[in-house]
């Protein structure tokens, strides 16, 4: 009967902590089958950096989301110019500079391979969506 009451008391407190809220993308699901762009669509994200295991595959997962979203806010908002993408793309350049600290909590960093994937990537995006942009520019204000 102590179990019982114990095992209530800690789901109660759970609850009460969390409550009810969640943040905002836990229940976004992205899927980038139902991005709109044929050729983004179809892409394969970050290729080299899933063929290396120097690179965790979930983080590897995480920067593809970062990726996956730009798009999705690209289509969501249709920049018009350069300068509307780049500050999208930068947006993003800095949430994947924010992985960082966890790349090396896992043995791993953001070093060259992986900073020509995710550029390359950038520069796929951007030509999909029909900018001729600077790939130098897009990533701005990388840290890797």
């Amino acid at each position: 009967m102590k179990i019982k009451a114990y095992l209530t008391a800690i789901i109660s407190l759970i609850l009460i902590s969390c409550n009810g809220q969640q943040s905002k993308n836990q229940n976004k699901i992205i899927n980038q089958k139902d991005l709109k762009n044929e050729k983004i669509k179809e892409y394969i994200f970050l290729k080299d950096m899933y063929s290396d295991s120097y690179f965790p595959k979930f983080l590897v997962d995480k920067v593809k989301t970062i990726l996956i979203d730009l798009c999705f806010e690209i289509e969501k908002t249709s920049p018009k110019n350069l300068e509307e993408l780049y500050a999208l793309t930068h947006s993003a350049t800095i949430k994947i500079n924010e992985l960082q600290d966890v790349f090396f909590e896992n043995n791993s960093e953001i070093e060259t391979a992986a900073r020509e994937s995710i550029g390359q990537d950038f520069d796929v995006i951007a030509k999909s969506y029909g900018f001729d942009a600077d790939t130098e520019e897009i990533i701005a204000p990388r840290e890797w």
